[in-house]
């Protein structure tokens, strides 16, 4: 079992810059993928950015590419995502999620351990 707490979301405005965190307990941290994905109101639950177990290969959705970085802290029990370039089009509720299995886990039903997610809203 592995709780995931995220934070770090707010209001900001278009061309600024959030960095969530998320941090995890429980099972050993290092075992886990761990993705960020995001919901906007009225649309499905959305694919951000994965970090693969202790390797550290990233993969990110082609529409935060260049400006959003996922990072891991294994010392720290934690994984950040870096948003840059925030435009309002990224408004939604932020989710961490683990999933104890390798490779580029996209969908979120290859997720097994969510966060309650926290909100990021920006304005024009």
């Amino acid at each position: 079992q592995v709780q995931l707490v995220e934070s770090g979301g707010g209001l900001v405005q278009a061309g600024g810059s959030l960095r969530l965190s998320c941090a995890a307990s429980g099972r050993t941290f290092t075992r886990y993928t761990m993705g960020w994905f995001r919901q906007a109101p009225g649309k499905e639950r959305e694919f951000v950015a994965n970090i693969i177990k202790s390797l550290n290969w990233r993969y990110y959705s082609d529409t935060v590419k260049g400006r959003f970085t996922i990072t891991r802290d294994n010392a720290k029990n934690t994984v950040y995502l870096q948003m840059n370039s925030l435009s309002p089009e990224n408004t939604a509720v932020y989710y961490c999620a683990a999933a104890d299995s390798t490779g580029d886990r996209r969908s979120p039903g290859e997720y097994e351990y969510w966060g309650q997610g926290t909100q990021v809203t920006v304005s024009v």
